[in-house]
């Protein structure tokens, strides 16, 4: 491969990541609002009451009305805990369904085949005129994002050499914290709100262009081509179950483990942060808080690979997981997020949960020969969303228990950081090792 198509390669899957960024915050800053606007629309609600009330204190209103806000409250949080799962469950399906075409078709075009997706379908959801249809567009366009991980990892853990294979995960694993934070700071100053949200669809829609060109420009895997044409060196094809076959079963199951707890530790656990901070604050609020985290996050995913090859995989990873455990569960403990210092700790999260994401496009593709790379890396960390997908699905579920507390869900779903400082020693240790033919 030429240095010339070394460089497309990554500066595609850069930007395919960072445009899936920012699909990851339009998930988290416009699900609360779009389920105002189309309850509102449902007759389920009045949106203009619902904020009305949401600004008054407990004093200031009857029993009637805190009875009608509380229902309100936890009606909107399940909504909102819904189109987070449907961003979860489409990606999750998508990694599942473009990594194996990955595999199959070659890692390139799969990845421009995904990026088109996720676009084309964000165009539709700004059309949504129901909580249901918005649910079903929405996770339609996020087996896009999902099928963009697997292909765009497998595709530069290739293409890169093994000394520069940790800089560029580092690289790959900023993308999206980047791609988080311009939308973020987009949506700071361009407001969303449940009567103004469509537009932040549209803007995930505009990346299309770049879908239909890398279809065009983006060599494929020298890796891939050669195990396509050469004979397998076991009977075992890269079929969609092959992963959950021995000898692979094992190293798929650790690898699953690993990937849920850094999304549960994003989605299931910090994204409570931004309806939160809406709840208590303001729209504003919500975006500067993602600001914060994806900012710091940045700065976590480029050292992630670094700092996992410097310390060792396993060790990056449990010190990570601690310590993202002890700042989730103060601040949901101990603060709210008018606090004049809570931003600063939210971007201390950001910074500590970053890492995950330099460790994860890594050592995922560590794990898996190349003939089943990215079938392995996209069954890891997209089982890893279905796990996530079900806790917050569960969580909504359970928002009339909580009775629209998001804080005590944060308390209880950060617990699962506890999983990761466990399960990582008993994953592979590949520190110091190449990619496996």
């Amino acid at each position: 491969m030429t240095t010339a198509g070394r460089y497309i390669i990554l500066s595609v899957a850069f930007l395919g990541w960072l445009f899936a960024g920012f699909h990851m915050s339009i998930t988290q800053l416009t699900g609360q609002s779009a389920a105002i606007d189309l309850l509102g629309r449902a007759g389920e609600l009045d949106g203009e009451q619902y904020r009305a009330l949401s600004k008054q204190t407990k004093d200031e209103l009857s029993a009637a009305q805190k009875e009608q806000l509380g229902v309100w409250k936890a009606t909107i949080g399940q909504w909102f805990a819904w189109i987070q799962c449907a961003f979860l469950f489409g990606a999750a399906a998508g990694g599942l369904v473009f990594g194996k075409l990955g595999d199959v078709i070659g890692r390139s075009k799969a990845m421009a085949a995904s990026i088109v997706m996720y676009t084309a379908f964000a165009a539709a959801t700004a059309l949504a005129q129901s909580p249901f249809q918005f649910w079903a567009l929405w996770f339609l366009a996020c087996t896009g994002v999902g099928g963009m991980w697997p292909n765009g990892v497998a595709l530069v853990s290739e293409a890169w050499s093994g000394m520069s294979r940790p800089m560029v995960a580092g690289v790959i694993g900023v993308a999206a914290n980047i791609g988080i934070f311009l939308f973020a700071t987009l949506a700071a100053y361009y407001t969303i709100r449940f009567d103004h949200w469509r537009w932040a669809m549209y803007v995930g829609a505009a990346p299309i262009v770049l879908g239909v060109v890398a279809f065009v420009i983006v060599p494929e895997s020298p890796r891939w081509l050669t195990a396509k044409s050469s004979p397998a060196k076991d009977t075992m094809q890269a079929t969609s179950d092959s992963v959950f076959r021995p000898p692979l079963l094992g190293v798929t199951l650790v690898a699953i483990v690993l990937a849920t707890v850094p999304m549960i530790g994003g989605w299931g656990t910090a994204n409570w942060m931004n309806p939160w901070s809406e709840q208590v604050g303001d729209a504003a609020l919500k975006a500067n808080v993602l600001q914060a985290r994806s900012f710091t996050g940045v700065i976590g995913s480029l050292l992630g690979g670094w700092i996992a090859s410097l310390l060792g995989r396993r060790q990056t990873y449990f010190l990570v997981s601690l310590f993202s455990l002890g700042l989730a569960q103060y601040m949901f403990g101990f603060m709210v997020p008018t606090d004049h210092n809570f931003l600063y700790w939210v971007a201390a999260l950001g910074f500590v949960s970053g890492v995950y994401f330099g460790w994860l496009p890594l050592c995922l593709p560590e794990l898996f020969p190349t003939r089943h790379r990215a079938t392995g890396a996209g069954v890891g960390f997209n089982f890893g969303r279905i796990v996530t997908a079900v806790t917050i699905f569960g969580g909504g579920a359970l928002m009339h228990v909580f009775e629209g507390d998001y804080a005590r869900i944060g308390r209880l779903t950060s617990l699962l950081f506890l999983v990761g400082m466990i399960a990582i020693w008993f994953a592979p240790d590949t520190s110091g090792k190449q990619l496996d033919d």
